[in-house]
């Protein structure tokens, strides 16, 4: 069962009652991704499955897919073969699909072949075609305007969306300031805004990949630019009824659940480990308010992160649940154990990574900088080193050790 939000339980649909347009939104599916060397293709497969199964379940009229539908401009083969599938898959539910480019596509790829597709599936990756929706009609209930948005980089939507002429250039104000992501997109809604003035009593949909203020990131994300100046404020996005974004992999909501992340089908790095993956399906009633269902996909490979001393990480039974997951290792001994990868991976097949954080293992900055005419021996300069990386001194043991390579090559006593 899924989990419901916004305006309260949907009424239970009896043989032909249908109470308003339903919409499966998704985003951020990063086919082709690689996880740690791994090809993540199966489960993505396996996400795509579910995401047929709830659209088909669900009597879904819209099927959105909000950005970064691919990992990279240049996908493989394979999957672009299954997004093509998954289009054609959704599509055969009765839904219209939708899907835009995000800042991981081609938007030129994405949308080249827009104008050919047959009726009730569009992709947009041109930029200048936002205010042109396309207008759904459920099988029961009035029209919705759904506006495609592709991610707007403010270089190259600049010159697409300022109508203003440049100032000339013996003016005191200069040249144009540079534009930011959010004075972009409120030119780009604006221009939906005056087309959807022009459809009295039409519900309205806005489909975007960019990152809103307020939003909550995580480390698989492409930064979209330094500092905050990538972040969209909430009221530029308003008076549409909803609005279905992509790029952060976390699913969230603003505005009483009228702004919306789905989050990814999938966990793209070890700081997603506590997600619930899922996707949305949101209904919009009569006067266009918006209540949402959270259905979780439950696909793919969890991840799980153990931390301690090796012995104890092989033995210790509450480790049992990392077994079938992707593994993230803190290994706490204080020397980093031979074969300590091969050795985790006969419990946990599946490591994906390995960080050896001996106690007190933050990193120090008081390292001995010789001055000149000062004489600093061998030993002291890599025992400081050891201190600064390690974190803590040279353990007596591991001294004498060190002298006695030292030692060994020069001859004589360090």
């Amino acid at each position: 069962m899924g989990r419901r939000e916004g305006q309260g339980p949907f009424p239970v649909p009896g043989p032909s009652y249908r109470p308003g347009v339903r919409i499966l939104h998704t985003s951020d599916w990063h086919l082709g991704r690689i996880f740690h060397g791994d090809s993540l293709l199966h489960e993505q497969e396996e996400a795509v499955d579910r995401m047929v199964e709830i659209a088909q379940d669900q009597a879904v009229d819209l099927v959105v897919v909000a950005g970064d539908l691919f990992d990279r401009a240049l996908p493989p083969a394979d999957a672009v073969a299954l997004f093509g599938e998954a289009v054609r898959r959704l599509r055969d539910t009765g839904a219209t699909v939708v899907a835009i480019a995000g800042n991981h596509d081609s938007h030129v790829r994405i949308g080249a072949y827009d104008p050919l597709l047959a009726e009730g599936v569009s992709l947009r990756g041109a930029i200048d075609r936002g205010h042109e929706p396309v207008v759904v009609t459920p099988r029961q209930g009035g029209p919705v305007a759904v506006y495609l948005l592709p991610y707007l980089d403010p270089t190259l939507a600049g010159p697409v969306l300022v109508t203003e002429p440049e100032p000339a250039a013996d003016e005191t104000e200069g040249r144009r300031p540079r534009l930011t992501h959010d004075a972009v997109t409120r030119l780009a809604v604006e221009r939906i805004r005056t087309d959807l003035a022009t459809r009295p009593g039409t519900r309205s949909v806005l489909v975007a990949h960019t990152f809103t203020a307020g939003g909550t990131t995580s480390e698989s994300e492409r930064e979209l630019s330094v500092g905050n100046i990538d972040q969209v404020n909430l009221d530029a996005l308003a008076g549409i009824d909803y609005v279905a974004l992509g790029h952060l992999h976390g699913a969230q909501t603003f505005a009483d659940g009228r702004i919306a992340y789905s989050g990814t089908p999938l966990p793209y790095s070890f700081s997603e480990e506590t997600h619930t993956k899922s996707v949305r399906i949101v209904e919009l009633s009569a006067d266009g308010t918006p209540s949402a269902e959270v259905i979780a996909l439950g696909v793919g490979q969890g991840l799980a992160t153990i931390t301690g001393e090796i012995d104890r990480l092989l033995t210790d039974p509450t480790h049992a649940h990392a077994e079938t997951k992707r593994v993230r290792v803190f290994l706490t001994d204080r020397d980093l154990p031979l074969q300590a990868m091969q050795r985790l991976r006969e419990r946990f097949p599946s490591v994906a990574e390995l960080k050896h954080t001996p106690p007190g293992a933050e990193h120090r900055t008081d390292v001995i900088a010789p001055r000149a005419g000062q004489t600093v021996s061998p030993i002291d300069l890599i025992a400081d080193f050891w201190a600064s990386q390690a974190g803590t001194d040279l353990e007596p043991d591991q001294r004498a050790l060190l002298e006695d390579a030292v030692a060994a090559k020069t001859g004589s006593d360090a």
